[in-house]
């Protein structure tokens, strides 16, 4: 039996280094290659044509996720996406049963992906190897979601920009033509409207609760019933909002409840 022709693509030196020694272990695979950026990661791909290709998501210039989706998946090859960051894997792949190797792996965990691999490039059944690229599709696209949403928000202190990390973010306010951005005892206006600011949010973190209105899930104490099917939230820094009535799924969320 032919040996799993393996690309390993890491822009550090050291994290392709551990993954060619594990590789080496193991006598069903041969490493053909290495990269250490997406834009090399594409032509070894199309030249050597590997089997697997284990493919790091955060690269300057290219991520593994625009290599992955510039090569395709009806007749790519497989790939395990290696990641520094939990967020980035766990949400998009376990649910979809794509492997992932959270940096730092151990050595158990690399051997439990190099069997799922091999258990992977086996499936001579063309059913599941259409179903599997279908899972790495719809990884994918959440992934790119991922990326899209804002980390950092502009905002102008006197004549200068600033940068606030959305995680500090307590909660948003509409102002006219503007957004008052709220972080601890700061208040930032920036000129951007509710719509747009809520479409580049992660709803994972941030949901809007009234019209005026968008909070940091993670700030939220306490839920309270109003009147006429309305609740006031409580914030952690002593902030009540109240939020619609029309927001019920906002509401099923932060209760952790389900609609019918």
């Amino acid at each position: 039996m032919s040996r799993i022709r393996v690309l390993v693509v890491d822009d550090e030196p050291i994290a392709r280094l551990a993954i060619v020694r594990l590789l080496n272990e193991d006598a069903s695979f041969e490493c053909v290659g290495e990269c250490g950026d997406g834009a090399s990661a594409l032509k070894a791909i199309r030249k050597l044509a590997p089997d697997l290709v284990f493919l790091d998501i955060q690269m300057p210039a290219m991520s593994g996720i625009d290599v992955a989706a510039q090569i395709g998946h009806e007749r790519g090859p497989a790939i395990v996406f290696v990641t520094a960051y939990e967020r980035y894997a766990v949400r998009a792949f376990e649910a979809n049963a794509v492997d992932y190797l959270v940096k730092p792996f151990s050595r158990d965990r690399f051997l439990a992906t190099l069997e799922r691999a091999k258990r992977r490039l086996a499936a001579a059944d063309a059913a599941i190897e259409q179903a599997a690229s279908a899972q790495v599709l719809r990884a994918l696209n959440e992934l790119r979601r991922e990326q899209d949403y804002l980390e950092r928000i502009p905002v102008p202190v006197d004549e200068h920009l600033v940068f606030v990390d959305v995680r500090d973010v307590d909660w948003i306010e509409a102002n006219r033509n503007l957004v008052r951005v709220h972080v601890g005892k700061q208040v930032h206006e920036v000129r951007e409207t509710m719509m747009a600011l809520e479409a580049r949010l992660n709803p994972r973190h941030f949901v809007r609760v009234h019209r005026s209105a968008i909070v940091n899930v993670s700030r939220i104490t306490a839920i309270h019933p109003w009147f006429n099917g309305h609740h006031v939230l409580m914030l952690s820094g002593g902030q009540q909002l109240r939020m619609s009535r029309y927001q019920h799924e906002a509401f099923l969320r932060l209760t952790g409840r389900r609609g019918e």
